[in-house]
């Protein structure tokens, strides 16, 4: 299935249905009158988070999204049927956007939360609705309301627990690897990775979710390399982990391009709890390795975590250090893993 986060759909609710002009006509009655039923009435337009899905590609093959009108009335107090709503099905973490791309309409986080996108029209009165004392023969009835037509921008963010940064090439796929059951795709060039990947991570008997998204480069908020775009599914995560190549020439200036493309992407992103690591220690001498990760903590100002995602070496670590970060909320504890009480009869 291919990966899509942002889609722009058409949608319109339901009109409703037009009110009734007829007048009783049976045999034998007196005294006839007005019996003209109401319209019905149209159908609502929602959204709504399911579970299992975690792109936006239904979106590409279908635009439009229409609910039905109202029925409208008919004779012998007869109301018309009300026209049936329709509900966009959307992964848990989309944004709801308005037609300018900036408006929030909704943020659906949880699976099973509902938003009314589009209201249905009201149904018109029959003229049974304006018969009184001096116009007991009404000749009149309502139009129905018309429906709703707006344009919405759908936008996913992921999501995650962790969100893993890096340049291309610094290992941030092989970490992901490593540490789940995700098998994301691992080449030795640049931009590997051409969209986010999410993997559940176990330790210590509890559970959390690392998201992975496409390296950045220098001048990505300008749009080069892939550019920012996949920056908004870490938004949501509680920790990063910066993952910098040991391999690199200048371990530092690595580092400072993540953090500079960080404060240019704007928001709470550069503010958010954040892990340094020196990734690719396997191919390091021991000197090398106390070199680059003295000039690595001097650029972060903190502690900087070595490991190697090819050789396993220090992963537990960086998971267990990752766990202490996020929100005791967020954890889940591991399926099978927690031991059982003893049966007792």
């Amino acid at each position: 299935m291919k990966f899509l986060d942002l889609a722009k759909v058409y949608i319109r609710s339901g009109s409703g249905g037009g009110g009734c002009v007829s007048f009783r006509r049976e045999k034998f009655v007196e005294h006839g009158g007005p019996d003209g039923g109401d319209g019905g009435r149209g159908g609502d337009v929602w959204a709504e988070a399911v579970d299992g899905l975690n792109t936006l590609i239904d979106f590409r093959y279908q635009q439009h999204f229409f609910a039905k009108n109202g029925v409208p009335g008919m004779g012998r107090q007869r109301s018309g049927a009300d026209g049936d709503d329709i509900v966009l099905r959307v992964p848990a973490g989309t944004e709801i956007l308005d037609e300018d791309e900036e408006t929030v309409i909704a943020d659906l986080t949880e699976v099973g939360q509902r938003v009314l996108l589009a209201q249905g029209g009201n149904g018109g009165w029959g003229n049974l609705r304006f018969k009184s004392a001096t116009n007991q023969a009404p000749r009149r009835a309502n139009p129905g309301q018309e429906g709703v037509e707006r344009t919405i921008w759908l936008r996913l963010k992921l999501i995650a627990d962790v969100g893993l940064l890096g340049l291309p090439n610094a290992g941030k796929s092989t970490f992901l690897a490593a540490t789940s059951n995700a098998r994301p795709k691992i080449a030795d060039y640049p931009f590997t990775t051409l969209h986010p990947n999410l993997g559940v991570v176990g330790v210590d008997n509890v559970e959390f979710v690392i998201a992975d998204i496409p390296g950045l480069i220098e001048g990505a908020h300008e749009g080069r390399g892939l550019g920012d775009m996949f920056l908004g599914h870490v938004e949501r995560c509680a920790v990063l982990l910066h993952l910098v190549d040991g391999t690199a020439e200048d371990v530092a200036e690595d580092y400072r391009v993540i953090i500079g493309e960080l404060e240019a992407y704007g928001g709470a992103l550069a503010d958010k709890p954040r892990i340094t690591a020196l990734n690719k220690i396997d191919a390091l001498t021991d000197a090398e390795i106390a070199e680059k990760s003295s000039a690595l903590r001097a650029a972060s100002g903190g502690g900087v975590m070595l490991i190697s995602g090819v050789a396993g070496t220090g992963l537990t670590e960086a998971l267990r250090a990752l766990r202490s970060q996020i929100d005791a909320g967020r954890l889940r504890m591991r399926a099978g893993m927690a031991e059982a009480a003893p049966w007792r009869p």
